[in-house]
């Protein structure tokens, strides 16, 4: 995969960082349920952050011919958490998703521990509660 500055990212390696919690969500510029909970995310990104040891890492499926439209999204929405592009779906393949926004919750010892599909307005006190059991 990427970063949006063009840089490759061996996920395995991000996710082993520095021990705390992550978030993946998995999403694309044409979702409008992934830009709601991404949204709502960024929003209490500090929170998530500075209170809750957890890191948001949102992985954009966007293909060849949107990808050019990531950057300047993400730039237009002020996203604080970091942007992963896997254009040719290699990491959505391994982690068996099929339907997005889907999101993952990953513990301090890199084991998911939750994930859902879908997004509503509400969906995140979920991922708060998984979130506070964890810490």
């Amino acid at each position: 995969m990427e970063n949006l500055k063009g840089r490759t990212i061996d996920f395995s390696e991000v996710i082993k960082n520095d021990g705390g919690i992550k978030i993946v969500s998995f999403w694309a510029t044409w979702c409008k349920p992934c830009i709601q909970e991404l949204g709502y995310l960024n929003d209490l990104y500090d929170e998530l952050q500075l209170d809750m040891n957890t890191t948001v890492y949102a992985v954009s499926i966007d293909d060849a011919r949107s990808r050019k439209r990531i950057l300047p999204f993400v730039n237009g929405k002020s996203w604080e958490f970091e942007v992963l592009i896997d254009e040719n779906s290699t990491l959505k393949r391994k982690m068996s998703v099929l339907n997005i926004p889907h999101t993952f919750i990953i513990d301090q010892k890199n084991n998911i521990v939750y994930q859902h599909n879908s997004y509503v307005p509400g969906d995140e006190e979920e991922y708060f509660k998984v979130i506070r059991e964890l810490n």
